[in-house]
């Protein structure tokens, strides 16, 4: 006679894991920083200088708050020495700044959007992190199309920050759209910047690009934004942004032919592959220099830059050691820096070079705290995304999309950093703060005290026998 056993072995049937309702309020909130660091000159734009500062003040006290509420695990040990040794000295400036209020005004900004930055790197996870940034950037992209759409038709021209319309003629660059959507011109989106805008947009290709590698539920939403976020970079019609994409697409692939070498000093021959496509491209623009330029429709001096990094250079000599003091960016109500390099007769903005602009604000001091940052973060991200995930004698587990992230962000900020200094300030700043934090954190996607103990609370978290099962990626 069958009997039915009373010890069953399968588990007992238990409801799905959830994440909690703080861990979502905080994913959120967030969302909302990335998002609004990421359109920073958008609030500008909108509010005023002053209710932007307000709103970065605002932000930062509520992040410092919940940091110190929910006290994420961090390995005090483990910090971006180098940006906040850059963040210190940029304070310490303000000691022989020649425009103190600006350095004041603008080293508050900086320490608000470093602090923000590792608030959400601790508090993330790393599919987190992407999942959030590409939620602001889906934000930030359709607010772009929307606002143009809005002044294409209803303002029907122009129109200046603060929502004003202009009421005669008005110098393009000075608009913060110029509602050309319907009739083929370049578009500013929320940015009042082309530049800004492609640049942004290239940054949402790439997240978006990673979240549909990493096989998201809805993929055909994925590629949807993904074709939005190349039509605003079209549109846009920056130069800087094809030359940044082709960069990124060249860091990619070579990314994985690296992840395809099998033996020790196999991807040595690449190394030296693309050491001399390098040397060969930097001589070749060096040579033909004029007709590359026109071929993309540019100028040779790169739009007059050149005259810009010329006459910021001659001033950064005079305090060659420590510079001038921290101004990043230039605040149109100082006479100075901009006034010293005023073209069309309006002071200019910014150095149009990152290298350019640390040098004239911090001196050699400052350059040599910025080459820091970089070749830390550079390294780092480097062999995050080509070195196959190991921490025990198992060497096949696969590679997780998400790791080439940090590299192709870095590779963007170098690139822009060399015709713009916006990678200094707001998202360019957090980001390589953000990623340089992550990574001495959490070297391994999903692996580590900081990860797992975020992932438990998320409800990402899964055994440790089925995160090392075949096929999923890390």
């Amino acid at each position: 006679m069958a009997v039915f056993t009373k010890h069953p072995v399968s588990a007992p049937p238990a409801a799905p894991i959830r994440e909690k309702t703080g861990h979502l309020l905080l994913r959120a909130w967030c969302i909302f920083i990335l998002g609004s660091v990421i359109a920073g000159v958008g609030w500008v734009n909108a509010v005023g200088a002053v209710g932007s500062g307000l709103l970065a003040a605002v932000t930062g006290v509520v992040s410092a708050a919940l940091w110190a509420l929910r006290r994420p695990p961090v390995q005090w040990r483990r910090l971006p020495w180098f940006a906040l040794a850059y963040v210190a000295f940029a304070g310490l400036s303000m000691l022989w700044s020649a425009w103190l209020e600006t350095s004041f005004l603008t080293w508050l900004l900086l320490v608000v959007t470093t602090g923000q930055a590792m608030f959400v790197a601790s508090a993330l996870t790393w599919r987190e992190l992407v999942r959030a940034l590409a939620s602001a950037l889906k934000w930030v992209v359709a607010l772009s199309l929307l606002f143009e759409i809005a002044v294409a038709t209803i303002v029907g021209g122009p129109l200046l920050p603060g929502f004003v319309r202009p009421s005669g003629p008005v110098d393009p660059d000075a608009t913060w759209s110029r509602g050309e959507l319907f009739t083929g011109g370049p578009i500013q989106g929320v940015f009042g910047s082309a530049d800004l805008l492609a640049a942004v947009a290239l940054v949402a290709i790439v997240v978006f690009g990673i979240r549909f590698a990493s096989d998201p539920p809805h993929r055909l939403t994925t590629g949807a934004w993904i074709a939005l976020a190349a039509f605003l970079m079209i549109r846009a019609g920056s130069t800087t942004a094809y030359l940044t994409a082709l960069a990124v697409g060249v860091v990619l692939v070579t990314v994985m032919l690296m992840r395809t070498s099998q033996r020790a000093g196999g991807r040595t021959r690449y190394y030296a592959a693309y050491a001399v496509i390098a040397v060969g491209s930097a001589a070749a623009i060096g040579v033909w220099r004029g007709e590359i330029f026109a071929l993309l429709g540019r100028a040779a001096d790169l739009a007059g830059r050149e005259h810009i990094w010329a006459t910021v250079l001659e001033h950064a000599a005079e305090r060659p050691v420590a510079g001038w003091g921290l101004a990043t960016p230039w605040l149109a109500t100082d006479p100075l820096p901009g006034a010293w390099i005023a073209g069309d007769g309006q002071p200019a903005m910014q150095a149009y070079n990152m290298w350019v602009d640390v040098f004239l604000q911090l001196g050699f001091v400052g350059i040599v705290l910025m080459i820091g940052i970089y070749l830390a973060v550079i390294w780092r991200a480097w062999f995050f995304a080509i070195d196959r995930p190991r921490w025990d004698l198992r060497a096949d587990r696969p590679y997780s999309p998400v790791t080439v992230l940090p590299t192709l962000i870095v590779t963007v900020l170098l690139v822009q950093g060399l015709a713009e200094s916006g990678p200094l300030l707001l998202w360019g700043w957090m980001f390589i703060v953000l990623f340089g934090f992550k990574i001495k954190q959490a070297p391994l996607v999903g692996v580590g005290p900081a990860e797992q103990s975020l992932a438990i609370e998320s409800g990402e978290f899964v055994p440790s026998s089925a995160q090392d099962a075949p096929g999923r990626p890390r």
